[in-house]
């Protein structure tokens, strides 16, 4: 259900700057493959929780990621009715998969540690 829309110079600056954060960038290609919750994040960018909060409000607040509830839960993926999502698909798509970083987390035993 991708919707595209031409976009501005303006709001693709506007995409690129909260794209040009490098914890951002790798979230949300993480995000595009798979639906993750603040806690997975906080063990693959040894962060802290408040944070990884912080990156995933910008993101949402944007409409770029969005979130589904699961239980008690909070789970973050990328958002495919953002009028500019074939913009940001493109971006990422350009990008390495992170798929390795989520391996190494379930290898840890700390993907979805939040069950």
């Amino acid at each position: 259900m991708e919707t595209k829309q031409d976009i501005d110079v303006e709001t693709a600056a506007s995409i690129l700057k909260l794209l040009g954060d490098k914890t951002r960038l790798t979230m949300v290609k993480i995000m595009a493959e798979h639906e993750c919750c603040v806690c997975e994040f906080v063990a693959l960018f040894e962060m802290s929780q408040p944070a990884i909060s912080q990156h995933l409000r910008k993101l949402k607040d944007s409409g770029i990621v969005k979130e589904s509830r699961k239980g008690q839960w909070i789970f973050y993926s990328l958002n495919p009715m953002h009028p500019y999502y074939s913009f940001v698909t493109t971006i990422i798509s350009e990008l390495p998969s992170q798929q390795y970083k989520l391996e190494e987390l379930e290898v840890q035993g700390k993907r979805i540690s939040c069950d």
